[in-house]
């Protein structure tokens, strides 16, 4: 399908690809890895024809339909909706389906002449056996699919694009690819923009696609799961492994072992005969010799062995052990906030944090996950209730913004330095310490921050975060700028730190491997599930699996004999006090679940009387009859049906637990 050829191209005096040579089979999954910077986005706007090549060529077969997000998605129109702006993932198909009706319309009205209707009867068949071939016609049910697993709730679909923020607009663009079916499909970092239930949901839609993946990721759960090949751009070459994540992995570490060993004996091939031209490059009789061994210096020079960026720049990660702290790290009691006091963020959460705790904090976006690490930053107040830190708690917070807090024109050293100062200082050969130990040597610490790996940088901003010596680690996406090896450095190092971490990620792996706890943020409610990620997701499962009589069955027959001898201790008055109390906190959920109960059952009645009609017209048609409109409506109303049948099992089996 695609034949890279020898290519190579160069930014200025630096040499982003050369001499790549590699091909793409058609089914091929092929994740693209590499350090941040090595060209991966290079052959990804080589194939769409965005960037051409210095030298050589690529070869694309049998004209493959393409898709691929664009980087900043804008409306056609102000007034263009995001179901509107969602269904013109595929060039043409708007105008091919209003040709379709119009075809339609001169042929069932009679206005064509009788010599140009078979002319025009071809034109349909034609036109709808192609739109039929692109997916047309449940085009629109898979764009709203494909809108819900990513977030959206059917009231957005409506709304102005325009409206979206630029991570939900990458979102919709997601959705639009994803609903083509394109026949190769490039995805450049698409879970950057992702809650974890969203990466989730795409990697189960991506399990199913039939196409040509190429997929530049950092995600290892995303590389694992879906790609079989791995082609691995660094020190600009691309090498292509025929295998999945984890041969890759195991063969990289032979392959530059090989590699290091011929580099060895290429630079002590090259330092001998340095040494003889330098000695005699002015000794006349030597001269003739000299000049031959600076023409093979010359021609090593040509095909000087480059080790990858990975291993030059790998640099290391060592968390200082943290200072002393009380064993209850942090404390809510019914913290609710709002930014406009209007729209409460936070609804009533309490939860506590106990030393020693490592916990992912896990929820769809605009739940409030990054405001509920802000206020235990003590970046943002409460609207209402409490959050208390607990005794000589320091917090160390590294937010999703951190490499635009760092400023981009002052040096490493100075970056460090500010921070050290600012919580006490001390002696220099310390100060250096600090700076060794997150990888930084006397030829990193004068370069500008704005230079800096997307690694580096990661780097950098953890150690300005333990300059400050904090017990409680609060990071918001941490992985965002790293590549696989930064990700891995990273892990490694949280894994073995001592202290407190609640951490935001949409890194499975990484989430898998550090976090022994998970805290669920859900729309009204937060949950804690003591066990790692595994344990979260099998609890899921269960909770999904089973009937809420039986759920009630087994909560009783779990309840322990102390809890039922502590009920039958108290007074009759005292028991009446409490469920009365209990029943008021609970009022206005109930309010609301009765509420949503009601409105689904009737939209599902809504939908089914008008399902009915469009079906009744299939069987009896007229001579009007639009049958793709007509097929088109009932799929739409069948979708419906589904999405407010589920709303209505879920409100009622909450419900049902609560009254």
């Amino acid at each position: 399908m695609l034949d890279f050829k020898n290519i190579s191209v160069h930014y200025g005096q630096q040499d982003v690809l050369s001499g790549v040579t590699f091909r793409v089979n058609k089914g091929d999954r092929i994740g693209v890895v590499g350090p941040n910077g090595s060209g991966k986005s290079t052959l990804f706007k080589i194939v769409l024809g965005e960037m051409a090549t210095d030298t050589g060529e690529l070869v694309i077969e049998n004209d493959p339909r393409i898709g691929w997000t664009r980087q900043n998605p804008e409306p056609d129109t102000p007034e263009e909706t995001l179901l509107e702006y969602s269904l013109k993932g595929i060039p043409g198909l708007s105008e091919m389906e209003a040709r379709i009706h119009e075809l339609e319309d001169l042929l069932y009205s009679g206005a064509a002449e009788t010599a140009s209707s078979q002319t025009l009867l071809k034109e349909l068949g034609d036109l709808q056996t192609k739109f039929e071939h692109l997916g047309g016609y449940d085009m629109e049910t898979r764009v709203k699919v494909a809108l819900g697993g990513l977030g959206f709730s059917v009231e957005e679909f409506s709304k102005p694009f325009k409206s979206f923020s630029g991570g939900w607009r990458m979102r919709a663009e997601l959705s639009r690819v994803l609903a083509s079916k394109p026949d190769l499909l490039l995805l450049d970092e698409p879970s950057n923009y992702l809650d974890l239930p969203a990466v989730e949901w795409l990697q189960r839609y991506l399990k199913t696609y039939d196409g040509t993946l190429m997929l530049i990721s950092h995600d290892r759960y995303l590389l694992r799961t879906l790609t079989s090949i791995i082609v691995e751009v660094d020190a600009g070459t691309a090498t292509r492994y025929e295998g999945d994540l984890d041969y890759y992995l195991r063969e990289r570490e032979v392959r530059f072992e090989h590699l290091k060993a011929a580099k060895e004996n290429q630079d002590r091939h090259r330092e001998q005969l340095q040494r003889f031209v330098d000695r005699f490059r002015a000794t006349a009789s030597k001269a003739a010799q000299a000049q031959s061994r600076q023409k093979q210096i010359d021609k090593i020079d040509e095909v000087r062995i480059v080790l990858p960026k990975r291993y030059t720049q790998s640099g290391r990660l060592r968390l200082a052990p943290p200072p002393p702290s009380g064993m209850e790290m942090f404390r809510s009691e019914d913290i609710v906030f709002s930014y406009d006091g209007v729209r409460n963020v936070l609804n009533g959460i309490s939860f506590n944090v106990t030393r020693g705790d490592k916990i992912a904090l896990i929820g769809y976006n605009g739940l409030g996950k990054t405001t509920l690490m802000r206020i235990l930053a003590g970046t943002r107040k409460p609207t209402s209730g409490k959050a208390i830190l607990g005794h000589n708690v320091v917090p160390g917070y590294l937010s999703q913004e951190f490499a635009e807090t760092i400023p981009p024109d002052v040096t490493v050293y100075r970056n460090a330095k500010n921070v050290w100062d600012a919580h006490g200082g001390g002696p220099e050969k310390q100060f250096r310490n600090q700076l060794g130990a997150f990888g930084f040597d006397e030829n990193d610490v004068e370069k500008p921050a704005g230079v800096l790996s997307g690694g580096e940088k990661i780097r950098l901003a953890f150690l300005r975060l333990f300059l400050a010596a904090p017990n409680f680690l609060l990071l918001d996406e941490p992985t965002t700028h790293l590549d696989l090896d930064g990700r891995r450095l990273l892990q490694d190092a949280l894994k073995k730190y001592p202290g407190t971490i609640l951490l935001v990620s949409h890194d499975i792996d990484f989430v898998r491997a550090v976090a022994t706890s998970v805290l669920e943020i859900t729309p009204g409610d937060l949950r804690l599930y003591p066990g790692g990620y595994d344990y979260y997701c099998e609890k899921k499962a269960e909770a999904a699996a089973s009937r809420p009589a039986a759920q009630a069955d087994v909560r009783a027959a779990a309840r322990p004999a102390a809890q039922d001898d502590a009920e039958r201790k108290l007074t009759s008055k005292e028991l009446r006090q409490m469920r009365a109390a209990e029943r008021a906190k609970s009022a206005p959920r109930i309010k609301e679940l009765k509420r949503k109960v009601e409105c689904a059952e009737k939209k599902i009645d809504e939908l089914q009387a008008a399902l009915d009609e469009s079906s009744a017209e299939l069987f009896n048609p007229t001579p009007t009859t639009d049958f793709a409109e007509v097929n088109r409506k009932v799929r739409t109303l069948q979708f419906e049906i589904d999405r407010y049948t589920l709303e209505w099992e879920e409100a009622a089996e909450e419900l049902e637990k609560m009254t």
